[in-house]
C-alpha cells in the first residue's frame, strides 16, 4: 500500500512539473511575441525608411510608422524619455548614442551579427550599434581649382588665400557637428584646447555660407558660387555620379573623420520586441548591402561591404578621433562655436 501511494505521489509530482513546464513555456512565448506595429524616429531619409519599413514588414509582417526628425531627434526623443512614443532611434553619430547610453535611453539588444562588428561600430552593452559609416571629406570643383590649388588638409582651410571660397552645412546636421568636433578633439588631445578656438575662428573667417541643407551646399558649389566644402562621402559620389557636379574628393592627410551612424531601440519603448526584431534586421548583412546599392551607404560589416558597390572599397585615411570624449564635450564645444565663433550672418536657409 505504502508502495502504492509512493507511487502516485512520484506521477503527481511529475504532471505537476510538466504543467509548470508547459506554463513557463506558453509566458515565455507570450513575452517574445512580436507586436504588430513599430515606431521609428530617424535621421534617414523617407526614400531609405520606406524602403527598410517595406522589406521588414515583408519579412515579419508587422507595420511600421517613421518620422524624419532631421536635427530634432535626440531632443525628441530625450523629451520622450519618461513615456517613449517610438520604439527605435535610427540615425546619428556615435559619439550622441554614447551620451544618451549613459543618460539611460536606451535598452540593450543581442544581435546574431554583433559578433563581426568592429568595437568602434558597437557599444560593448548592446545599447547601440552602428549600420553605416559615414566618411566625411574635403572636396573641391575641379572648374574652380586644380589639384595643387586644392587644400590637401584641414588645416589648409584657414589659409586666407581661400576666404570665400568655402561653403558648409550649418550645425544642426549631425555630420557638420561631427566634424567639427572631430577638428576640436584633434587639438584637445594634445591639451591645446585653446589653439583649436583659433582654428575654428580662421576657418570661420573663411567660410562664405553655412547652409540648411545638403542640397543647398552642393548647389553653391555646383554653381560655382564657392570651390571647396566638405560633406559625407556618399552625397559627394551622389552629386558626381547623378548630377553630373565636377567634384573632386582630397584624402585629407590627417585623415578624414569617419562618423558611425547608429541604431538603438528605446527602453520602455511601448513596441519592445518589434523593436528587437527591427535592429536585428536593419543591421544584417543582407539589409546593410541592399541600402548600399540603393542609396550609397558604405556598410559597417564587412561582409556587406564586398556585396556593395566598389568604390566603398577604397581605403582612405581615418582620422584619430575618441569619440567617448567627443560625447561628454560636445555640448560645451558647440555651444562656444555657436555663441562665440560662428558668423550667424552667414546662415543660408535658401
Amino acid at each position: 500500500m505504502k508502495k502504492l501511494l509512493a507511487l502516485l505521489l512520484i506521477l503527481l509530482l511529475s504532471f505537476s512539473l510538466v504543467g509548470c513546464s508547459n506554463n513557463d513555456s506558453t509566458e515565455n512565448d507570450t513575452a517574445n511575441q512580436l507586436e504588430d506595429k513599430l515606431v521609428i524616429y530617424s535621421t534617414h531619409t523617407d526614400e531609405m525608411l520606406e524602403l527598410v519599413a517595406e522589406e521588414f514588414k515583408a519579412e515579419t509582417g508587422i507595420e511600421v510608422e517613421y518620422i524624419n526628425l532631421k536635427g530634432e531627434l535626440a531632443d525628441r526623443v530625450r523629451a520622450e524619455k519618461e513615456n517613449p512614443q517610438a520604439d527605435i532611434m535610427f540615425g546619428g553619430a556615435s559619439s550622441l548614442f554614447m551620451e544618451m547610453t549613459e543618460e539611460g535611453i536606451f535598452e540593450p539588444v543581442e544581435t546574431t551579427w554583433a559578433k563581426d562588428l568592429q568595437d568602434i561600430f558597437k557599444d560593448k552593452d548592446g545599447n547601440w550599434y552602428g549600420t553605416i559609416q559615414t566618411p566625411v571629406m574635403i572636396f573641391y570643383n575641379t572648374e574652380m581649382l586644380t589639384e595643387e590649388e586644392a587644400p590637401k588638409d584641414w588645416i589648409d582651410l584657414t589659409d586666407e588665400k581661400y576666404k570665400d571660397l568655402i561653403v558648409s552645412r550649418d550645425t544642426l546636421s549631425s555630420s557638420m557637428r561631427a566634424t567639427l568636433m572631430s577638428l576640436v578633439y584633434q587639438y584637445d588631445k594634445e591639451q591645446k584646447l585653446d589653439e583649436a578656438w583659433n582654428y575654428l575662428t580662421a576657418l570661420d573667417a573663411n567660410m562664405k555660407n553655412y547652409y540648411s541643407s545638403g542640397t543647398l551646399q552642393f548647389q553653391a558649389v555646383g554653381r560655382k558660387e564657392a570651390a571647396i566644402s566638405f560633406a559625407v562621402q556618399s552625397s559627394i559620389v551622389d552629386n558626381v555620379v547623378k548630377n553630373n557636379v565636377p567634384l573632386k574628393i582630397v584624402d585629407a592627410k590627417s585623415g578624414s573623420p569617419v562618423i558611425t551612424d547608429g541604431i538603438a531601440a528605446i527602453k520602455n519603448a511601448p513596441h519592445p520586441n518589434a523593436a528587437k526584431a527591427f535592429v536585428e534586421f536593419a543591421g544584417s548583412s543582407k539589409m546593410q548591402a541592399k541600402i548600399a546599392n540603393e542609396f550609397n551607404r558604405i556598410p559597417t560589416l564587412k561582409e556587406a561591404i564586398q556585396n556593395s558597390p566598389e568604390w566603398m572599397k577604397d581605403s582612405y585615411k581615418v582620422m584619430d578621433v575618441d569619440w567617448s570624449v567627443i560625447s561628454k564635450n560636445q555640448n560645451e564645444w558647440l555651444q562656444k562655436f555657436d555663441t562665440e565663433i560662428r558668423d550667424a550672418n552667414k546662415d543660408k536657409a535658401k
